[in-house]
Parts: C-alpha cells; structure tokens; sequence
C-alpha cells in the first residue's frame, strides 16, 4: 500500500484511542466512507511540537465537523501512551497507535533524520486530507506546526464546498 494523489486510499484497520489498553478499538479506513478525513502523522506524544500541533487541531474541531471532516492522528506510540496523551490535553479526536509502521510506511512518513549531530529513522510530519470518496485530496509534507491546522481546515472546507 502506498499513497498518490487523486488516487484512492487502500482501505486500513489501526488501533485507536477510543478503545482501552485491555481492549483496544480499531478503526478502519472505510468506517469514515461519505466523510472527508484528516491523518496527521507526528513524531511522538507529550513533545512541545506534537502537543501544540495536537492543540491546534483540537481547537478548530468544531469547524472541521462542520466542513464533514473527522481529524486522526499517528505516531508509532503505545496505545496506552496515546491513550494519557489525549486525555491530559483533551483532544476531540482519536490518536492511533502504529509501532510496526504500517501506516507510516503506506504514507511514506519514516524519514532519515538528525537530531544532535546522530541520524535515525523517524516520523516526517506530514498530513493527509483524503475526500468522502476515500481519494487522496491533499498532502503536506515536512509540516511545520505555526499556522498548519489552520491551512488545513481552510483546504477541507473548500473540499466539503466542492462536493
């Protein structure tokens, strides 16, 4: 499975926060069939970056339910961290958990990367607008945080205003 524009997504099962540790909920591509979806892939739970881009995206979640528009995010944490992660910042969203990097890896999100002075494979943040027929509308790549949401929902409410 990989991603291209204007193609549409291969269906995909995940384990998601709206389960718990003992009995984790999964979500599947095509349970959100007839809504626009937004997968944001992050690097890691409870970092300044990750927490304000989480944040940002929380508090426009009234207007992307209004744009048709349901918001999940991805990093390679436990469940049982995303699970503390949600609830200590109160995201409206679920977060799913990809430690095998299934979805990263079909997104193309495992970047080589360098943090002080060593390299390592990790999370590119990335996010993804697929349209309520399941096709890749929009992608945004190297992501940085200031100002992201915002364009994000601006792209998603247009999307709904096509459709």
């Amino acid at each position: 499975m990989s991603v291209s524009l204007h193609h549409p997504i291969d269906d995909f099962t995940a384990t998601a926060t709206h389960g718990d540790s003992a009995d984790p909920a999964s979500v599947r591509l095509s349970d959100f069939s007839g809504k626009q979806l937004v997968i944001y892939f992050y690097p890691k739970d409870s970092t300044p970056g990750c927490t304000t881009e989480g944040l940002d995206f929380a508090a426009l979640h009234d207007q992307f339910s209004a744009a048709n528009t349901v918001i999940l995010g991805v990093s390679r944490d436990t469940l049982k961290r995303h699970q503390n992660f949600k609830a200590k910042q109160q995201f409206p969203f679920e977060l799913i958990s990809d430690p095998d990097e299934t979805l990263c890896k079909a997104f193309d999100v495992i970047k080589l990367k360098k943090l002080y002075g060593k390299e390592h494979l990790g999370i590119e943040r990335s996010t993804f607008l697929i349209d309520s027929e399941g096709k890749l509308a929009q992608e945004w790549r190297k992501v940085k945080v200031k100002g992201h949401a915002e364009e994000v929902l601006a792209a998603a409410q247009q999307l709904a205003d096509q459709s």
